[in-house]
């Protein structure tokens, strides 16, 4: 079985349909799953998926 491979932030950007700055503030406020590597962040979109799927992208109410 081959190993699911990382993605770059403009790839989940547009698999979420997001821009990449709201990808930035997801990694900071709301602990995003990413890995930095070197300037780069990296991403599996089977986490990232299991993470919006928790409703931990949705805006929140006032």
């Amino acid at each position: 079985m081959k190993p699911e491979p990382w993605v770059s932030l403009e790839e989940i950007a547009q698999h979420l349909g997001v821009s990449q700055d709201t990808i930035h503030r997801w990694i900071r406020q709301r602990g995003m799953p990413a890995h930095k590597v070197g300037h780069f962040w990296k991403f599996k979109v089977s986490k990232v998926d299991v993470w919006v799927e928790a409703g931990k992208g949705e805006e929140e109410s006032n």
